[in-house]
Parts: C-alpha cells; sequence; structure tokens
C-alpha cells in the first residue's frame, strides 16, 4: 500500500465509521450471544509461571505519582508480580446472581470486552527464568506463560540497547474482540484501549519508582515476530500495537529500539510455545477493520538519530497533599453507568483535574509518550461550584492556541475564568446551559448531561496524519492516556467517571464550528456521582483461584 494509499484509506475509515443522528457506524445492531468472545487468551501448552498477589500497601500516595518522589524498587519476582497486578490484572467480579458474572479489570475497556493484550520480554531474573524470556500475561490466572526463551546472545542483542534493569512490556490488540459489538467503530475502541493499558502500565511503574516510556524504533511487523504473535491468523489473530521501556525513573535513555534483522530472522524461524485459544466458535467479518489496520501499521523508527526520551520533569507539587493510596484507587477504579445528576464538585478540585491533563502542568504520565501532545479538550461545564455553566477549552499545549483559534467557529468568548490559575490555559468560549448539548452529543446518552462536567477530546487531526497514517491509532493512544487521568482523579476526587465511545461526531464539530478535518473529537468523557445498581454483587478479583473454570 503507498502512503497515499494509507493515507485515503485512514480517513475514508475515519469519515465511514462516525455516528450521526440519521445513522450510527455499521454493526449488526444486536447482540450475538452465542458467538460473544472468551475474555481470556490463553496459550494451550505453554508454560505458566504463577505471580505472587502483592498485599495491600498504603505507600505510595497517589499525589507523590506525580512529583517523582517514590525510590526505584529492585526488579524481581515480586515487583514484577506486583507491577502486572497493578497494570493489567483484574480488579473484580460483578455477579447479577449465582453464575451470571463477568470480570472488572485494573485497565478499561470498552463495554468490558478487553481486546487488549500484555507481554513481558525481560532478562534472567530470579525467580522467572535463568534465561531471557518473553511471556504473555494472562490475567485471569494473574500468571505468565513463557512463549520464547531467548539465548544469551539474542537477550544481548535487546539487552544493550537497554538501560541497566530496563525490561520491556508489548501490548496487541484482538480487534474481533470489540468488532463482535461495535463492528466498524471498534477499531477506534481497541486503540482506546491500548491508551488506557499504556496508562496503567504508567501508573503501575511510578508505583515502583520506575517509568514506562512508548519505544519508537520497531515496525508493527518487527514487534510481531518479537512477541511471537507473527504466525497468527485469522479474524481473531492478535496485532502488535506498541513496546513500553521500563526502567528506573531517573535512569537516562534513548525512546528507540532496534532490533536487528539477524535477531528478528531467527526468531521468524523459531518455534513459539503454546497454542492460542479460540475465542468464539463463529464470526462475522468486518474487512475495513482489516484495511485501515494495514494502512496505519507503523514501519519503523524514520531515517535519523534515535528519538531522545524525555527527561522525567517535576510536576507542580504546591496542590495540598492527599494521603489516599495510589494502589487503592488503582484497583477500586470502576466506569459509572449512571450519574446522579445531582453531584457538584468545588472550582479548586476541577482546576486540579484539569491541571493533571495538562503536560505543561503535571508532566506525568505523558512523558511516556515519543511525541508532542495532539489533544486539547473541549468541556461542557454542568456543576462546579464558583463556575459558570457553559463550554469551554482546556488547550493542553502552547502550539494548540493559534490552530484552535482559526479553526472554531467566531464569536466565542476566549476568556479565562476569574479564579483559574495562571499555568492553567483554560478558556470559557459560551456561557450557558450546556446539558442538552452533552446529552444530544453523546448519542442522547443522560449520563453526558447529569455528571459534574462532560468533555470531548479534540485530536489535532489533518497535521497529525501528514507525519503518516500510523499516527492515527497513536491519537487514540494519547486519548486513552488521558481518560485513565480521569477515571484516577474522579477516584482521588470522591466521584466517579466513564469513557463514552458513542457520540455524534460531526454534531460535536458542529457545536465548535469545526467544518473540515484540522481538529475532530476522538474520545468523550464524563465525570460526576455515580448511581450505583443495587443487584449487582462485587466479588474479589482472584475468589475463583480455587475454582474450576
Amino acid at each position: 500500500m503507498t502512503v497515499t494509499e494509507a493515507m485515503q484509506t485512514t480517513v475514508d475509515y475515519h469519515e465511514r465509521t462516525k455516528h450521526q443522528p440519521h445513522a450510527y457506524a455499521r454493526s449488526l445492531g444486536y447482540l450475538d450471544w452465542a458467538t460473544q468472545p472468551d475474555p481470556f487468551r490463553r496459550f494451550q501448552g505453554a508454560p505458566m509461571l504463577p505471580l505472587a498477589h502483592p498485599p495491600d500497601s498504603d505507600a505510595p500516595a497517589y499525589d507523590d505519582l506525580f512529583v517523582g518522589s517514590r525510590p526505584a524498587q529492585p526488579v524481581g519476582y515480586q515487583t514484577i508480580s506486583q507491577l502486572l497486578f497493578d497494570a493489567l490484572a483484574l480488579s473484580a467480579w460483578k455477579e447479577v446472581a449465582p453464575g451470571n458474572r463477568w470480570s472488572l479489570r485494573v485497565n478499561p475497556s470498552s463495554g468490558d470486552l478487553h481486546p487488549t493484550e500484555g507481554y513481558l520480554i525481560i532478562g534472567p531474573t530470579e525467580g522467572l527464568s535463568v534465561s531471557g524470556a518473553v511471556y504473555h500475561y494472562a490475567p485471569y490466572e494473574h500468571a505468565l506463560e513463557q512463549r520464547r526463551a531467548l539465548t544469551a546472545s539474542e537477550w544481548e542483542a535487546i539487552a544493550s540497547q537497554l538501560p541497566p534493569n530496563g525490561f520491556l512490556i508489548g501490548l496487541t490488540s484482538i480487534y474481533w474482540r470489540e468488532s463482535w459489538k461495535y463492528g466498524e467503530r471498534a477499531f477506534r475502541y481497541c486503540h482506546h484501549d491500548v491508551g488506557h493499558a499504556i496508562g496503567t502500565v504508567t501508573f503501575a511503574t511510578a508505583v515502583l519508582g520506575w517509568r514506562a516510556a512508548i519505544l519508537d524504533g520497531p515496525s508493527s511487523e518487527s514487534l510481531a515476530v518479537l512477541l511471537g504473535c507473527h504466525q497468527q491468523r485469522g479474524i481473531e489473530a492478535e496485532h502488535a500495537d506498541c513496546l513500553l521501556l521500563i526502567a528506573p525513573r531517573a535512569t537516562p535513555a534513548t525512546a528507540s529500539l532496534e532490533l536487528p534483522e539477524a535477531l528478528l530472522s531467527r526468531l521468524q524461524q523459531a518455534p513459539v510455545a503454546g497454542h492460542a485459544n479460540r475465542l468464539s466458535h463463529d464470526h462475522h467479518e468486518w474487512p475495513i477493520i482489516d484495511r485501515v489496520a494495514a494502512a496505519t501499521s507503523y514501519s519503523g523508527r524514520s531515517d535519523g538519530p534515535p528519538m531522545p526520551m524525555v527527561t522525567p520533569r517535576i510536576g507542580d507539587s504546591s496542590l495540598p497533599h492527599r494521603e489516599v493510596s495510589a494502589r487503592r484507587l488503582i484497583h477500586q477504579r470502576r466506569s459509572a453507568v449512571a450519574m446522579d445528576g445531582q453531584a457538584w464538585i468545588e472550582e479548586r478540585t476541577f482546576y486540579r483535574i484539569l491541571g493533571r491533563v495538562t503536560p505543561e502542568v503535571s508532566p506525568f504520565p505523558y512523558d511516556a509518550l515519543p511525541w508532542r501532545p495532539r489533544l486539547s479538550l473541549a468541556l461542557m461545564v454542568h456543576r462546579v461550584r464558583g463556575l459558570d455553566p457553559g463550554l469551554y477549552l482546556l488547550v493542553r499545549h502552547p502550539s494548540h492556541l493559534a490552530a484552535l483559534r482559526s479553526s472554531l467557529a467566531t464569536g466565542f468568548l476566549w476568556r479565562k475564568p476569574v479564579n483559574c490559575p495562571e499555568s492553567l490555559p483554560l478558556y470559557i468560549l459560551a456561557e450557558g446551559d450546556a446539558q442538552r448539548a452533552a446529552e444530544v452529543i453523546s448519542c442522547h446518552q443522560a449520563i453526558a448531561a447529569d455528571g459534574v462536567f462532560s468533555l470531548g477530546m479534540l485530536a489535532e487531526f489533518s497535521r497529525s496524519l501528514e507525519e503518516g497514517a500510523w499516527m492515527y491509532p497513536r491519537l487514540f493512544w494519547e486519548a486513552g492516556l488521558i481518560g485513565q487521568v480521569l477515571y484516577l482523579e474522579a477516584e482521588a476526587a470522591n466521584i466517579r467517571a466513564t469513557g463514552i465511545g458513542c457520540f455524534f461526531d460531526d454534531v460535536m464539530h458542529e457545536l465548535l464550528g469545526i467544518t473540515d478535518r484540522s481538529w475532530q473529537s476522538l474520545y468523550h468523557f464524563t465525570l460526576g456521582g455515580a448511581v450505583d445498581d443495587p443487584r449487582l454483587k462485587t466479588l474479589d478479583p482472584y475468589f475463583h483461584k480455587n475454582m474450576p473454570r
């Protein structure tokens, strides 16, 4: 596929999968429960290593993660167990009646369908392996499945490019898990979920005094070979997404990794342990997803010097410190299913939340991304004490301001709220009740109007795609990372949040006066007072460990 064809395929996909008031993006229109995918990928026959279940801990405090004060913990069996437990494990089970239950995970997912799979690539580690190895993480068991044992020379080819004590985490997507429910729009949602998983990994590493950074070197094809999913075929195949370097936070490094051709050639031919379980006995094909996946495949870092890893910067420590446990927030996070329409938050709480999604104010966790911020936020404020209801804009990077002013409708106020911190680039565009607009835009879902505020994430779309069609999924990764911060900030503020994937794209653009593809809304969110369903019982995440599956 040529560069021009890849770009056109990507733009065509984006336009075709927009929800419109008169027609939603193509899907079956119903749930075919007989083909519901198994949410747990297993590699039958692969050696399995159970991981430790770490005890609860009040340390570190959630706010400490943003100032980088946590000392680095040693890399070993216990800390790897905790990392994966805090990043990709089960967080609870919900039960509506005996035997009718479903699991939740630390990393959120559209429709709780979990297309994202996690891999660990690490050298000889006491308690794990005497050699380097590639493992698949199995969240149901909280265990590692060893897919490859790496020879000393194979691991050295990787380790020589990593900082001391560095290792890797890979993420892949199974598009079928989302397309089963959401049809053609599923590609978008899968990459939202990748962004959320990048977020959960980044927060879990920070708890241990480590840091995470996406590596820009390996191509999608090379990454698939390293992870061992290059042999998978068909609609249930995993698609390699990204590779994250995990290293002590203070360690200098680069954000690039090259997989030598000799190494890839050996891995291409080497056997991989285990056979992927079948997720559904039948499928409905969505060919456009295969086409956009091919169009947005990453060919590897372009020629030029390696991109330096962004130096960790210290966030704003002037806010009152809260002693709430980071790990408790990570594991208690839930997606609200309804909002009460009654809760309010204080103005200072609102500004704290917005500061945490603004990289110039709070560099963590956005220093995990090897590109400058591409998303700004359009907010519909409903119930914030001291702040007028209305339409607001948070400019997440200074380079966005002029472009947004020229793309949005004339006549907006562009006025900073009276008590807004100087460091926060927040502008009120229009005053007035925005609840009806929020509900209509979010596919007529009341949850967007009943929260304290809702928002749409605006991506610098055309300019980003000029770099290559491969930037398209990365825009969704950034959106998912922002969403993960919003989830945790909501929990820290004693409210709740939820991502909204169903929204009328162009109705949102019309509200803002956007008439071209310079900016596109990619993900919506709402925060507020959650309404819990009393019919649901919550079970411990690993209550099933001694039960037959």
